[in-house]
Protein backbone atom coordinates (compact mmCIF):
# COMPACT_ATOMS: atom_id res chain seq x y z
CA UNK A 1 0.00 0.00 0.00
CA UNK A 2 2.97 2.19 0.46
CA UNK A 3 4.24 1.91 -2.96
CA UNK A 4 1.04 2.21 -4.73
CA UNK A 5 0.62 5.37 -2.79
CA UNK A 6 3.74 7.21 -3.37
CA UNK A 7 3.96 5.38 -6.64
CA UNK A 8 0.24 7.28 -7.28
CA UNK A 9 1.44 10.60 -5.62
CA UNK A 10 4.61 10.67 -7.88
CA UNK A 11 2.73 10.43 -10.96
CA UNK A 12 0.49 12.89 -10.23
CA UNK A 13 3.20 15.67 -8.99
CA UNK A 14 4.98 15.17 -12.05
CA UNK A 15 1.89 15.90 -13.94
CA UNK A 16 1.36 19.08 -12.25
CA UNK A 17 2.93 22.59 -13.15
CA UNK A 18 4.05 25.40 -10.78
CA UNK A 19 0.82 27.27 -11.23
CA UNK A 20 -1.29 24.33 -10.33
CA UNK A 21 0.38 23.75 -7.02
CA UNK A 22 -2.07 25.46 -4.34
CA UNK A 23 -4.94 23.26 -5.78
CA UNK A 24 -2.56 20.19 -5.91
CA UNK A 25 -2.24 20.42 -2.14
CA UNK A 26 -5.67 20.89 -1.37
CA UNK A 27 -6.56 18.38 -3.10
CA UNK A 28 -4.00 15.71 -0.71
CA UNK A 29 -5.11 17.47 2.33
CA UNK A 30 -8.46 16.24 1.30
CA UNK A 31 -6.96 12.61 1.38
CA UNK A 32 -5.39 13.68 5.22
CA UNK A 33 -8.44 14.64 6.42
CA UNK A 34 -10.38 10.96 5.21
CA UNK A 35 -7.45 9.10 6.46
CA UNK A 36 -7.94 10.84 9.71
CA UNK A 37 -11.33 10.33 9.95
CA UNK A 38 -11.42 6.91 9.02
CA UNK A 39 -8.26 5.99 11.39
CA UNK A 40 -10.66 7.13 14.31
CA UNK A 41 -13.42 5.47 13.54
CA UNK A 42 -11.45 2.38 13.12
CA UNK A 43 -9.54 2.56 16.55
CA UNK A 44 -12.85 3.40 18.02
CA UNK A 45 -14.05 -0.19 16.64
CA UNK A 46 -10.72 -1.59 17.76
CA UNK A 47 -11.22 -0.21 21.41
CA UNK A 48 -14.74 -0.89 22.03
CA UNK A 49 -14.47 -4.87 21.13
CA UNK A 50 -13.33 -4.62 25.55
CA UNK A 51 -16.24 -2.24 26.26
CA UNK A 52 -16.66 1.73 26.09
CA UNK A 53 -15.65 2.02 29.99
CA UNK A 54 -11.65 0.68 28.95
CA UNK A 55 -11.13 4.34 27.27
CA UNK A 56 -10.06 6.73 28.93
CA UNK A 57 -11.17 10.55 28.23
CA UNK A 58 -7.87 11.97 26.84
CA UNK A 59 -8.11 8.75 24.08
CA UNK A 60 -11.65 9.53 23.66
CA UNK A 61 -11.34 13.02 23.27
CA UNK A 62 -8.37 12.27 20.79
CA UNK A 63 -11.06 10.19 18.80
CA UNK A 64 -13.35 12.51 18.45
CA UNK A 65 -11.10 15.44 17.44
CA UNK A 66 -9.34 13.35 15.04
CA UNK A 67 -12.82 13.16 13.39
CA UNK A 68 -14.30 16.01 13.70
CA UNK A 69 -10.87 17.80 12.35
CA UNK A 70 -10.24 15.27 9.41
CA UNK A 71 -13.95 16.01 8.26
CA UNK A 72 -13.46 19.43 7.73
CA UNK A 73 -10.37 18.97 6.49
CA UNK A 74 -11.62 16.98 3.73
CA UNK A 75 -14.82 18.66 2.32
CA UNK A 76 -13.17 22.09 2.74
CA UNK A 77 -9.78 20.80 0.66
CA UNK A 78 -12.39 19.75 -1.92
CA UNK A 79 -14.22 22.87 -2.34
CA UNK A 80 -10.99 25.02 -2.09
CA UNK A 81 -9.72 22.38 -4.76
CA UNK A 82 -12.47 23.35 -7.14
CA UNK A 83 -12.13 27.15 -6.75
CA UNK A 84 -8.29 27.22 -7.05
CA UNK A 85 -8.57 24.49 -10.09
CA UNK A 86 -12.01 26.28 -12.12
CA UNK A 87 -13.95 23.49 -11.33
CA UNK A 88 -16.37 25.92 -8.81
CA UNK A 89 -17.27 29.59 -9.11
CA UNK A 90 -14.91 31.85 -7.26
CA UNK A 91 -17.49 34.21 -5.41
CA UNK A 92 -18.14 33.30 -2.21
CA UNK A 93 -21.85 31.36 -0.93
CA UNK A 94 -23.81 34.27 0.59
CA UNK A 95 -26.53 32.60 1.83
CA UNK A 96 -29.06 34.55 4.14
CA UNK A 97 -28.23 33.30 8.04
CA UNK A 98 -24.77 31.45 7.35
CA UNK A 99 -23.41 32.80 10.38
CA UNK A 100 -26.04 31.17 12.38
CA UNK A 101 -25.83 27.53 10.17
CA UNK A 102 -22.15 27.88 11.40
CA UNK A 103 -22.86 27.96 14.68
CA UNK A 104 -25.68 25.87 14.80
CA UNK A 105 -23.78 22.75 13.68
CA UNK A 106 -20.61 23.94 15.86
CA UNK A 107 -23.06 23.71 18.75
CA UNK A 108 -24.78 20.33 17.19
CA UNK A 109 -20.84 19.12 17.15
CA UNK A 110 -20.09 20.50 20.62
CA UNK A 111 -23.29 18.36 21.70
CA UNK A 112 -22.35 15.25 20.00
CA UNK A 113 -18.60 15.37 21.51
CA UNK A 114 -20.48 15.70 25.04
CA UNK A 115 -22.59 12.58 24.56
CA UNK A 116 -19.28 10.44 22.87
CA UNK A 117 -17.40 11.46 26.40
CA UNK A 118 -19.93 9.94 28.17
CA UNK A 119 -18.70 6.57 27.43
CA UNK A 120 -21.99 5.54 25.76
CA UNK A 121 -22.37 2.20 23.70
CA UNK A 122 -20.36 1.35 21.15
CA UNK A 123 -23.66 1.64 18.48
CA UNK A 124 -23.84 5.40 20.39
CA UNK A 125 -20.48 6.00 20.16
CA UNK A 126 -20.09 5.52 15.98
CA UNK A 127 -23.31 7.63 15.65
CA UNK A 128 -21.54 10.05 17.72
CA UNK A 129 -18.54 9.65 15.46
CA UNK A 130 -20.98 9.49 12.36
CA UNK A 131 -22.52 12.59 13.57
CA UNK A 132 -19.38 14.54 13.59
CA UNK A 133 -17.95 13.49 10.60
CA UNK A 134 -21.82 14.75 8.61
CA UNK A 135 -21.80 17.67 10.87
CA UNK A 136 -17.88 18.52 10.28
CA UNK A 137 -18.08 18.22 6.37
CA UNK A 138 -21.34 20.23 6.31
CA UNK A 139 -19.61 22.45 7.91
CA UNK A 140 -16.15 22.57 5.90
CA UNK A 141 -18.05 22.66 2.59
CA UNK A 142 -20.00 25.66 4.02
CA UNK A 143 -16.94 27.72 5.39
CA UNK A 144 -14.76 27.41 2.62
CA UNK A 145 -18.01 28.10 -0.20
CA UNK A 146 -18.21 31.02 1.48
CA UNK A 147 -14.75 32.94 1.48
CA UNK A 148 -14.13 34.46 -2.41
CA UNK A 149 -11.33 32.90 -5.00
CA UNK A 150 -8.98 35.18 -3.96
CA UNK A 151 -8.56 34.51 -0.26
CA UNK A 152 -8.25 30.51 -1.18
CA UNK A 153 -4.16 30.19 -0.88
CA UNK A 154 -5.20 31.49 2.39
CA UNK A 155 -7.80 28.93 2.96
CA UNK A 156 -5.09 26.66 2.16
CA UNK A 157 -2.86 27.25 4.41
CA UNK A 158 -5.84 26.95 7.10
CA UNK A 159 -6.34 23.46 5.96
CA UNK A 160 -2.77 22.79 6.31
CA UNK A 161 -3.25 24.00 9.67
CA UNK A 162 -6.14 21.80 10.42
CA UNK A 163 -4.78 18.20 8.78
CA UNK A 164 -1.77 18.64 11.08
CA UNK A 165 -3.59 19.11 14.49
CA UNK A 166 -5.46 15.98 12.98
CA UNK A 167 -2.57 14.30 12.93
CA UNK A 168 -1.41 15.58 16.71
CA UNK A 169 -5.10 14.18 17.72
CA UNK A 170 -4.47 11.04 16.15
CA UNK A 171 -1.00 10.62 18.02
CA UNK A 172 -2.82 10.65 21.16
CA UNK A 173 -5.20 8.51 20.25
CA UNK A 174 -2.58 5.53 18.64
CA UNK A 175 -0.12 6.47 21.52
CA UNK A 176 2.28 7.87 18.70
CA UNK A 177 5.04 10.54 19.76
CA UNK A 178 6.29 10.81 16.16
CA UNK A 179 3.00 11.44 14.98
CA UNK A 180 2.13 14.11 17.98
CA UNK A 181 5.18 15.87 17.43
CA UNK A 182 4.75 16.01 13.34
CA UNK A 183 1.81 16.65 13.52
CA UNK A 184 2.26 19.87 16.18
CA UNK A 185 4.98 21.07 13.90
CA UNK A 186 2.70 21.05 10.76
CA UNK A 187 -0.27 22.49 12.94
CA UNK A 188 1.75 25.42 14.23
CA UNK A 189 3.84 26.01 11.06
CA UNK A 190 0.20 26.09 8.99
CA UNK A 191 -1.19 28.69 11.64
CA UNK A 192 1.92 30.81 11.56
CA UNK A 193 1.57 30.82 7.89
CA UNK A 194 -1.90 32.07 7.38
CA UNK A 195 -1.18 34.94 9.79
CA UNK A 196 1.71 36.01 7.82
CA UNK A 197 -0.04 35.55 4.94
CA UNK A 198 -3.58 37.59 6.38
CA UNK A 199 -1.04 40.64 7.03
CA UNK A 200 0.43 40.74 3.58
CA UNK A 201 -3.33 40.70 2.29
CA UNK A 202 -4.75 43.16 4.79
CA UNK A 203 -7.08 39.82 5.16
CA UNK A 204 -8.82 39.55 8.66
CA UNK A 205 -8.04 36.40 9.87
CA UNK A 206 -10.76 35.39 12.08
CA UNK A 207 -12.99 36.09 9.04
CA UNK A 208 -10.97 33.46 6.93
CA UNK A 209 -11.01 31.02 9.48
CA UNK A 210 -14.35 30.96 10.40
CA UNK A 211 -15.49 30.91 6.99
CA UNK A 212 -16.76 35.04 6.55
CA UNK A 213 -17.87 35.34 10.05
CA UNK A 214 -19.14 38.72 10.48
CA UNK A 215 -19.13 40.11 7.36
CA UNK A 216 -22.78 40.77 5.27
CA UNK A 217 -24.10 38.21 3.21
CA UNK A 218 -25.55 40.72 1.48
CA UNK A 219 -25.01 44.68 0.59
CA UNK A 220 -26.93 47.39 1.04
CA UNK A 221 -26.71 51.04 1.65
CA UNK A 222 -25.11 53.76 -0.52
CA UNK A 223 -22.12 52.81 -2.25
CA UNK A 224 -18.77 53.80 -0.68
CA UNK A 225 -17.48 57.68 -2.39
CA UNK A 226 -13.52 57.62 -2.77
CA UNK A 227 -12.20 60.66 -2.56
CA UNK A 228 -8.93 62.44 -3.88
CA UNK A 229 -7.39 62.03 -7.87
CA UNK A 230 -6.12 58.73 -8.85
CA UNK A 231 -2.87 58.29 -10.38
CA UNK A 232 -3.58 56.23 -13.42
CA UNK A 233 -0.54 54.78 -15.48
CA UNK A 234 -1.45 53.74 -18.78
CA UNK A 235 1.07 50.22 -20.77
CA UNK A 236 2.47 53.41 -22.84
CA UNK A 237 3.74 55.66 -20.02
CA UNK A 238 4.79 52.37 -18.66
CA UNK A 239 6.91 51.52 -21.42
CA UNK A 240 8.40 54.88 -21.54
CA UNK A 241 9.09 54.68 -17.41
CA UNK A 242 11.20 51.33 -18.13
CA UNK A 243 12.91 53.05 -21.50
CA UNK A 244 14.24 55.84 -19.14
CA UNK A 245 15.31 53.63 -15.94
CA UNK A 246 18.81 51.92 -15.89
CA UNK A 247 17.49 50.25 -12.74
CA UNK A 248 13.89 47.66 -12.37
CA UNK A 249 12.77 46.26 -9.62
CA UNK A 250 9.57 43.63 -10.34
CA UNK A 251 7.33 42.09 -7.61
CA UNK A 252 5.44 39.12 -8.46
CA UNK A 253 2.71 37.92 -7.04
CA UNK A 254 0.13 35.09 -7.40
CA UNK A 255 -2.01 36.23 -9.86
CA UNK A 256 1.09 37.00 -12.37
CA UNK A 257 1.92 33.53 -11.30
CA UNK A 258 -1.59 32.24 -12.27
CA UNK A 259 -1.86 34.21 -15.78
CA UNK A 260 1.57 32.83 -16.77
CA UNK A 261 2.90 36.16 -16.81
CA UNK A 262 6.57 34.79 -15.84
CA UNK A 263 7.10 34.33 -19.17
CA UNK A 264 6.44 38.19 -20.32
CA UNK A 265 8.50 39.58 -17.69
CA UNK A 266 11.62 36.71 -18.96
CA UNK A 267 11.41 38.62 -22.04
CA UNK A 268 11.41 41.94 -20.43
CA UNK A 269 14.19 40.54 -18.66
CA UNK A 270 15.95 39.59 -22.23
CA UNK A 271 15.11 42.89 -23.54
CA UNK A 272 16.57 45.07 -20.46
CA UNK A 273 19.60 43.36 -20.22
CA UNK A 274 20.70 43.55 -23.89
CA UNK A 275 19.58 47.55 -23.27
CA UNK A 276 22.24 47.82 -20.23
CA UNK A 277 19.84 47.99 -17.83
CA UNK A 278 19.61 46.50 -14.76
CA UNK A 279 16.18 44.07 -14.20
CA UNK A 280 15.65 42.61 -10.63
CA UNK A 281 12.58 40.67 -9.09
CA UNK A 282 11.79 40.12 -5.52
CA UNK A 283 9.59 37.70 -3.75
CA UNK A 284 8.43 39.22 -0.62
CA UNK A 285 7.94 43.03 -0.34
CA UNK A 286 9.93 44.19 2.51
CA UNK A 287 13.19 42.71 0.38
CA UNK A 288 12.57 46.84 -0.65
CA UNK A 289 13.08 48.20 2.07
CA UNK A 290 15.56 45.36 3.88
Amino acid sequence: LLGVGGGAGYAIASKVGPTELPQTVAAFHSLVGVAAAATAVGEYVHLTENGPAAIDAVTNTSLYLATWIGGITATGSVVAFGKLNGNLGSAPLQLSGRDQMNMAMGAASLGAFGLFLTNPSPETGLLCLGAATGLSGALGVHMTASIGGADMPVVITVLNSYSGWALCAEGFMLDNPLLTVVGALIGSSGAILTHIMCEAMNRDIMSVLLGGFGTRATSSGEAMVFEGEPTVVTPEMTSEMISDANSIIVVPGYGLCVAKGQYAIADLANKCTKDGKELMASIMQKDLTG
